[in-house]
């Protein structure tokens, strides 16, 4: 029984950790057919379009609104779909730079969780995310 539990907590332990998981955001899968691209790369590239779009429609809300929400899920299929990207392209500077990219976003994003309902931090915060997000977009686009 004991171990049993202990293997338990170590595998949820394990999936929690994981960047690639779509089990605590199920509907940023959704988001991720929808901009399926020929590539890895390509659908990443589609998703920023995406997420900067629904940036720009949660401007002005409070809460969890629907913007906020979809915003939400794309920022982690955008975070998830870096480790879809295939082996030879992860071997590429400019790889690295969208990864660093990706760790700001992380950060910006749970700034802009903690002033959603706040404004106009939350415009503020949306705003950067927007800029980092079409960093993000540029970089990818050297990896095509």
């Amino acid at each position: 029984m004991r171990q049993t539990l202990r293997a338990l907590s170590i595998g949820l332990l394990l999936i929690g950790l994981s960047g690639c998981s779509y089990l605590f955001y199920p509907h940023a899968k959704e988001f991720t057919a929808k901009a399926k691209g020929a590539t890895a790369v390509e659908t990443l590239i589609n998703l920023t379009t995406m997420a900067e779009a629904t940036a720009r429609k949660a401007k002005g809300g409070t809460g969890v609104d629907q913007p906020f929400d979809d915003l939400h899920n794309q920022f982690h299929a955008i975070d998830d779909g870096l480790c879809s990207v295939e082996q030879s392209t992860r071997e590429k500077p400019a790889y690295a730079l969208a990864v660093t990219h990706d760790k700001e976003l992380v950060a910006i994003f749970k700034r802009l969780w903690k002033f959603k309902s706040e404004q106009p931090q939350r415009d503020q915060h949306l705003d950067l995310f927007i800029s980092e997000v079409q960093e993000l977009r540029q970089t990818l686009q050297t990896l095509r």
